[in-house]
């Protein structure tokens, strides 16, 4: 009965030690993926990801003078008012200065559009 026991004991403790074992190795296999330090590069240009998600794109034809392509990414710039944001950014704006810019911005949105209307009725 003795014999028996041991070896019952001993059975247990293999299982135990092996999923200790198993344990100790998913820790330290997720642990170096999880804390490894990203590799620097002293030479290389980061791009961060903008919040702002601007991507503009100007297709240039064959044989187009390169003043009228960047006249139309100047523009294309500028119908993306992310420049814009960005110089509203450049210093901090708190919300009482941010509510009064709004208001003055959808103020003379309003007023753009309603001149083009009035362009547009003229038309016809």
């Amino acid at each position: 009965q003795q014999n028996h026991t041991v070896t019952k004991n001993s059975i247990t403790m293999a299982r135990l030690t092996a999923l200790l074992f198993a344990l100790v190795a998913a820790l330290a296999l997720v642990s170096t993926h999880a804390f490894a330090p990203t590799p620097t590069f002293r030479n290389a240009v980061t791009v961060s990801p903008s919040a702002l998600n601007v991507d503009v794109k100007i297709s240039v034809g064959d044989g187009e003078p390169i003043e009228s392509a960047l006249r139309r990414f100047k523009r294309e710039v500028n119908k993306s008012g992310h420049l814009m944001e960005l110089r509203h950014k450049r210093y901090f704006e708190n919300t009482q200065e941010k509510k009064k810019r709004k208001i003055v911005q959808a103020r003379n949105r309003k007023r753009i559009e309603r001149m083009q209307r009035r362009k547009m009725s003229n038309r016809t």
